[in-house]
C-alpha cells in the first residue's frame, strides 16, 4: 500500500482509506505499508486493525525519531533507509495498491511499475482513483503510449479502480490471473 502521510484537502480521501482498510481486514488480506501512524497511511492501518486484520509496517529508523511510527502494530519492521523500505515492502507484498498521495507515493508506485516493466516482478499494481485523483496521471500515461514511449502492454501494468471495493476486486482478479508479461527488452517500442 502506498499513500499519503497526510490527509489531504478532500474528505473523500480519508473515507476511502478507512473503507479500504476495513475491506482488507474483512477479507483477511494482510496490509503491508510504510509503518506510519499519520495521514492516510495511519487511517488504513487503523481500519485494518479495527477488524482484527494483520498489518506489517516497514519504516526507516530516521522516521521513528520523528515519532511517526505506528505504535499499535504487532509487526513493525525497522530498516536503515527508504531504499531498504521499498525493497522490503516489495518483497513482502503479493500486489500493490496506491491511494492518493504526493511525491513519496508517486516514487514508490512508479518504481514498482518500472520493476514490473523490466520483468523484476509480476505483481499487479492498482491506482485507487478516489474522486478522480489519478485522472490526470492516467491521461498522461495514455499520452506516453500515444507518443510511442511506453508500450500498451506496459501501460496496462497500471490498473485503475474508482473506489476501494473495485480496487480490491481488481487486485484479486489480477493476482489470480497474473502471468509473466512482456518486459521492456522484448522488442522496441514503435
Amino acid at each position: 500500500m502506498y499513500c499519503a502521510s497526510s490527509f489531504g484537502s478532500n474528505p473523500g480521501f480519508l473515507k476511502g482509506a478507512q473503507k479500504l482498510g476495513t475491506l482488507l481486514g474483512e477479507r483477511g488480506i494482510t496490509l503491508v505499508y510504510g509503518g506510519a501512524q499519520v495521514g492516510l497511511m495511519g487511517a488504513v492501518a487503523d481500519a485494518v486493525l479495527a477488524t482484527g486484520g494483520q498489518v506489517i509496517g516497514v519504516i526507516p529508523e530516521s522516521m521513528i525519531q520523528h515519532e511517526v511510527a505506528h505504535t499499535g502494530l504487532h509487526d513493525l519492521r525497522i530498516v536503515g533507509s527508504m531504499h531498504e523500505r521499498k525493497a522490503m515492502m516489495a518483497e513482502l507484498s503479493d500486489a500493490f495498491l496506491a491511494l492518493p498521495g504526493g511525491y513519496g507515493t508517486m516514487d514508490e508506485t512508479f518504481e514498482i511499475l518500472t520493476w514490473a516493466q523490466l520483468g523484476l516482478h509480476h505483481k499487479p499494481c492498482v491506482l485507487c482513483n478516489l474522486d478522480g485523483y489519478y485522472d490526470a496521471l492516467l491521461s498522461y500515461l495514455d499520452s506516453m503510449v500515444d507518443s510511442g514511449l511506453v508500450r500498451p502492454a506496459h501501460r496496462a501494468l497500471a490498473l485503475d479502480a474508482p473506489d476501494p471495493a473495485a480496487a480490491i476486486a481488481a487486485l484479486e482478479k489480477a493476482v489470480s490471473t497474473m502471468e509473466s508479461g512482456p518486459t521492456k527488452w522484448d522488442q522496441p517500442v514503435r
